[in-house]
């Protein structure tokens, strides 16, 4: 496949983006240049159907609120890229400025854009510390713990391409090119923008290379952008952000900010853990359940640290859209809790790793949300990543040293201090909120006379055509150059849903196995052509239904979190002495996904992510200012250079038993914090905050310089 840059449709016309330039107000008007022939300026006014991405208060064109700073206002179409770009200088948006919200400046009661609030009572198999600490007065573990923005940086950035059939004004057919995780999200909504019907909306899927879910919904907005242009205009409209638009414009991974507190008893035993969690969606809240509840489940961890209250907030905000990222809120929750359990293994002296051992969810009990834990999947993992990386020595060694440096300032210049940590995640294999039917069609594959298979998907990432091909091939006996996958369409194929949360894995191949032994054998008892198209059924059920008060009204699919994934990660570093640079000497990643269908790919898209994961984690400084990203962060933000890779090494237990399991997002929910637990070992500090790099440990050793002088 190809970018969407790339395709060139004689007669094309480019459109250029008016934005809004302030904050939050009302839409008063646009001043704009006399436009020569030719070229066509396009309001909210102009809309023919709904102005409205299917499903979510998303906007085509801003038409009377503005939400957010860059905000499409208006499109400018026509021939020369130049020209546009002139007469876009001169545009001016004329609006009344109301009080925009940020979330460094809200109050407890603005902003709220959707609540949870949980109560979890207390189990009678919490466990007694390992060693016990003596007989000492109860104490209070707290820590507030925020994780930052991440841009998710593709190759190429957001756009679309629309071609139509028809009179101007009246269209009959319309072709969108765009790379989306989503292509059925994207005809729906075309189709009610254009007030067309669905069949003659055509998407076809172009390039989508490494996305982190960042082309899940955001290329739906600019599709039907696209096929508005060109359907006033009776041409061809290409729409393609520059690299600094995407940048600014596009969702990001959103901030939390998670404080827990754990109050341990005389003998280390927690007695009550609390939680309270903020995450910043940005405007118009594309996602908010399903991320905010990812969160909320996160934060909870998968250990025996009940009676838990928990309440969680997502806000609203003047900011663009903020998510879907790898993880959907699952990642930062993670965060919070392994960074909560680390501190508290450093208050009774113990291994973090041993600690995670003993009180680890035992055998027979489910998570929060109702989803059972497989016992000694956790332990597994934990013993396997420590050996491989020699942790346990690791661990003491380096607690040895950091015990007698303990409450002084770093007086060695040229003793690079080193510090090991490690983390638990785990994973489901889809969306906790499916379509309001519970119904998403997966696939359909159809065994033709002359015996070849045709296998309809509209979506599929890279890398997974052969291997679908060779899983068919080998029920089928059927060689692989007879089968055709037709995939990047809509067209004569089912609807899949959202192409996200390792369903590749999870949840389609499955369900393509499954219709391959139906055809083998239907294949000698009827005629062909036989097709068999296979459905994924969601199993509805009420969220958080044990521990929630009043019952919300939108229902989870209970398959989405039945098959869990599992991942430990640990992550060693020394601080350099001069630079205060952590320099990470290894990852190593443990991996239960139950069956895996490619070790090879499995192991390409864990060490991809466990980049990106060590990217958010240590450097990649992102943040909004008064609802905008500074100038300077464009040419500043950095991710993970080649020589910035460290040796990843994965590993996997269980790959040849059960289903195949979602793992693609547990390096982001367990390397982050094993990074900084790493990072704190070393500087003998508890850090809370991501990105941590050279500048936060300066800060540290920097205050305790002054500390010592006084």
């Amino acid at each position: 496949m190809v970018f969407v840059d790339d395709i060139m449709i004689p007669g094309s016309l480019r459109a250029l983006t008016i934005r809004a330039p302030i904050a939050k107000g009302r839409l008063k008007g646009l001043a704009c240049p006399h436009l020569p022939s030719g070229y066509t300026l396009i309001q909210g006014k102009d809309i023919p159907g709904t102005n409205q991405l299917d499903g979510f208060s998303v906007p085509i064109l801003a038409a009377e609120a503005l939400s957010y700073i860059g905000e499409p206002v208006a499109l400018l179409v026509g021939s020369d890229i130049g020209k546009l770009q002139e007469y876009v200088a001169q545009c001016r948006v004329i609006a009344d400025e109301d009080r925009p919200f940020f979330f460094e400046d809200l109050s407890a009661s603005e902003g709220i854009l959707a609540q949870r609030t949980l109560s979890i009572p207390r189990t009678q198999d919490v466990p007694q510390p390992e060693t016990p600490s003596g007989d000492m007065p109860p104490r209070t573990i707290q820590g507030t713990y925020q994780t930052g923005i991440q841009e998710h940086w593709y190759a190429d950035p957001q756009g679309a391409l629309a071609a139509y059939t028809g009179e101007r004004g009246s269209v009959q057919q319309v072709v969108i090119h765009t790379p989306t995780q989503w292509p059925f999200h994207v005809k729906r909504s075309v189709s009610q923008v254009l007030q067309i019907p669905l069949d003659r909306v055509t998407v076809k899927v172009t390039s989508l290379g490494v996305h982190m879910d960042g082309k899940l919904w955001y290329p739906s907005l600019m599709a039907c952008q696209a096929a508005l242009g060109a359907a006033i205009t009776g041409k061809p409209v290409k729409l393609v952000l520059t690299r600094e638009e995407d940048f600014r414009y596009s969702p990001k991974r959103h901030r939390t900010v998670i404080a827990m507190h754990s109050t341990l008893g005389k003998a280390g035993e927690i007695l009550e853990t609390g939680i309270a969690l903020q995450a910043d969606l940005g405007a118009q809240g594309v996602f908010t359940g399903e991320i905010l509840d990812s969160t909320c489940l996160g934060s909870l961890g998968a250990y025996r640290i009940a009676p838990i209250t928990l309440n969680g907030k997502a806000l609203t905000t003047n900011i663009p859209p903020q998510g879907p990222c790898a993880g959907f809120g699952l990642s930062q929750g993670f965060f919070a809790i392994e960074r909560q359990v680390s501190r508290i293994a450093d208050a009774l002296h113990q291994d973090p790793a041993a600690w995670r051992k003993q009180h680890v969810f035992p055998k027979h009990r489910s998570l929060a949300i109702g989803a059972p834990v497989k016992a000694g999947v956790a332990e597994r993992l934990i013993d396997m990543t420590a050996a491989k990386s020699d942790y346990y020595r690791k661990w003491a060694a380096y607690e040895l040293l950091r015990s007698h440096r303990h409450g002084t300032s770093w007086a060695v210049k040229d003793e690079r201090l080193r510090g090991i940590g490690i983390a638990l995640a785990y994973q489901g294999s889809g969306f906790l909120y499916p379509p309001q039917d519970g119904v998403c069609f997966g696939l359909e594959v159809t065994l033709e006379k002359e015996g070849a298979l045709e296998i309809r998907i509209p979506s599929c990432a890279d890398g997974w055509v052969q291997l679908w091909r060779k899983i068919a091939g080998d029920i089928l006996s059927i060689e692989e150059a007879h089968i055709r996958i037709h995939t990047g369409t809509t067209e004569a194929v089912p609807d899949s849903g959202p192409a996200s949360n390792s369903r590749y894995s999870a949840e389609l191949t499955p369900l393509l196995e499954t219709a391959c032994r139906t055809l083998q054998k239907q294949r000698f008892q009827e005629p062909l052509p036989i097709t068999v198209r296979q459905s994924y059924q969601a199993a509805l059920k009420a969220p958080w239904e044990r521990h929630v008060p009043v019952p919300l009204t939108q229902l989870y699919d209970e398959h989405a979190l039945a098959q869990l994934g599992w991942g430990a990660a640990v992550v060693e570093v020394a601080i350099d002495p001069i630079a205060y640079t952590p320099n990470i000497r290894g990852i190593w990643l443990g991996i239960a996904g139950g069956r895996i269908l490619s070790e090879k790919q499995a192991r390409l898209a864990l060490s991809t992510a466990a980049i990106q994961a060590l990217g958010w984690a240590a450097q990649e400084e992102l943040s909004y200012a008064k609802g905008t990203i500074p100038e300077h962060l464009f040419y500043t933000y950095g991710i993970p250079a080649p020589d910035d890779i460290p040796l990843i090494q994965v590993d996997f237990i269980g790959q040849d038993t059960g289903e195949p399991k979602g793992i693609g997002e547990l390096p982001f929910s367990s390397i982050p914090a094993a990074y900084v637990q790493a990072v704190s070992q070393a500087m003998d500090h508890p850090f809370e905050t991501i990105p941590l790099g050279a500048q936060g440990i300066w800060e540290v050793e920097n205050q305790r310089k002054k500390e010592a002088a006084l």
